[in-house]
């Protein structure tokens, strides 16, 4: 880590915070009903898919689940197109009909679908074609922790490491299956340990430090990039809010407020902007010019939503196979 340049740490951080205060605008404005989709947000969750995805190439392409703000923004999808989409207006993303859950931007190369577990074959698919191609191209997929209890994912994995396939499977391990902990579904085994059972190369890394998942998923890449067959990472990390939804439910019991606040303490917003000001890389008079200047955009693309038409009747049989 101690060969990530200042520029890099600031893109970094840069990244994050605007996924953060994207969600967090949404979530302010989800409870006025103009955004009438299922809403699953990754504040808390936003160093996994800044880390990873600011390793990949344009050309690779990414695999999210139904949690999939964070990888379309940080893989470079249109913030008017996703607020548009969660509007359901026409301009949006899917053009108003797919709403958060399937988030997509094929210029961008990033896909979603809220099957638990099923980008997995899909994305294996994709390092099917690059395999034969040898185009150098990787497969990134995004799934949490319920999504190793399918059996997808077991049948996936085999036939990349079978095949030797160029692809990442990232396990963002929030801990939570909707309301039940980890504890209650899986053996106290770590994720990853399991995983090297099926054969792949596995690791660990902390999800609330944007700089140990850039290294961590840096290497990953470069090994699948190589032909050197897939990798698993598991990305131990947190989310704030509800399972689906904008609010903080700590009056539920499935865990309390004194949980979430101590997840909220390793917050990797304010882990790297700390370092970054420590590093003098970061001032507070800059970090308030980059708030305003994220909010100002966001603001831009609400209204733009806003100012959108609805989809026409006519297009509801559109781009449906």
């Amino acid at each position: 880590m101690n060969q990530i340049s200042g520029n890099k740490k600031i893109n970094l951080y840069r990244a994050m915070l605007r996924i953060r205060m994207i969600e967090e605008q949404i979530a302010k404005y989800y409870p006025l009903g103009e955004m009438r989709t299922p809403t699953h947000f990754s504040i808390g969750q936003e160093a996994v898919a800044t880390g990873i995805c600011s390793v990949m190439k344009s050309s690779d392409i990414a695999f999210a689940s139904h949690r999939s703000h964070a990888s379309y923004i940080a893989r470079g999808g249109g913030l008017k197109q996703m607020i548009a989409e969660l509007f359901g207006r026409s301009t949006g993303a899917c053009k108003g009909k797919g709403g958060s859950a399937h988030l997509s931007s094929p210029e961008n190369n990033v896909y979603s679908s809220p099957i638990l577990s099923g980008m997995m074959p899909v994305a294996v698919g994709a390092a099917v074609s690059f395999s034969m191609d040898k185009n150098r191209r990787i497969a990134v997929v995004f799934f949490g922790d319920a999504a190793v209890e399918e059996g997808v994912c077991s049948e996936s994995i085999n036939f990349a490491v079978l095949k030797k396939l160029p692809v990442l499977f990232v396990c963002e391990n929030n801990l939570f299956s909707t309301h039940t902990h980890i504890r209650y579904r899986q053996p106290p085994i770590p994720i990853y340990k399991r995983m090297k059972g099926l054969g792949i190369k596995s690791n660990i890394t902390d999800g609330n430090d944007v700089l140990k998942v850039y290294a961590a998923s840096k290497e990953c890449i470069r090994q699948c990039r190589d032909g050197n067959g897939p990798h698993f990472l598991e990305c131990v990390t947190y989310r704030y809010r509800e399972h689906v939804g904008p609010d903080f439910d700590f009056n539920n019991p499935y865990r309390t407020r004194k949980e979430v606040e101590s997840w909220m303490r390793k917050c990797p917003i304010k882990r790297l902007e700390k370092l970054l000001i420590s590093e003098k890389l970061l001032t507070i008079k800059k970090n308030e010019s980059l708030k305003n200047h994220i909010g100002c955009e966001i603001e831009e693309a609400i209204q733009y939503a806003r100012n959108s038409p609805w989809p026409h009747k006519k297009s509801l049989l559109e781009d449906v196979y």
